[in-house]
Order: C-alpha cells, then structure tokens, then sequence
C-alpha cells in the first residue's frame, strides 16, 4: 500500500508520522476498533512531498482465537492511515479470503 502525503505547505520544516491502522469488522473473539500495525515518521522540507510505502502481511491480519491459537480468519478489513489514531485521513477496505 502506498500513500503519497500532503505537501509540506508551511513556511518551516517539519516532521509528520503516518500510521496504519487496521480493523477486522467481523472478529470471531473480541478485537479492538483500532489497531496500529505500521508506521513511518517523516521529515518534509518546506513543499517536499514523500511516498510511504507499507507491506501487510499475513500476520497483520492475525489474531488470537478462542483456541489461544494465531489465525487469520476470512472477512472484510478496515485499513485506515492518518496522523494518529483519532486522525484518520484516508480508508479503504480489503477482503480476506
């Protein structure tokens, strides 16, 4: 997956960090609505643009099942990015099957 951010508009500097997050809307056990699986911090000069590029892997939609055991079930994914997590900025949805 890669996101291409916002231009760096201001007059300094600066740093920004671009979090993915991913949600399995329909978990067999109990998952939080968020959870943070890559991020890159970056530093923008002044009207620079960067690229971030991010490989999820099969073990990033794993999770714990009832039997204590590391599976990755079938169902849809919420893949969001942004700033942080009360910041989402861009989201998709990817199917597992």
């Amino acid at each position: 997956m890669s996101v291409l951010c916002t231009a760096n508009t201001g007059k300094y500097d600066g740093e920004e960090v671009v979090q993915l997050y991913l949600r399995d809307e329909y978990a067999s056990v109990v998952q939080p609505l968020k959870q943070l699986k890559h991020f890159a911090r970056l530093f923008l000069k002044c009207g620079e643009e960067q690229e971030v590029k991010f490989i999820l892997s099969e073990e990033d939609f794993a999770l714990v099942d009832r039997n204590l055991k590391r599976v990755v079930e079938p169902g849809t994914f919420q893949v969001m990015i942004g700033a942080a997590s009360d910041d989402i900025r861009l989201q998709t949805k990817v199917e597992i099957k």
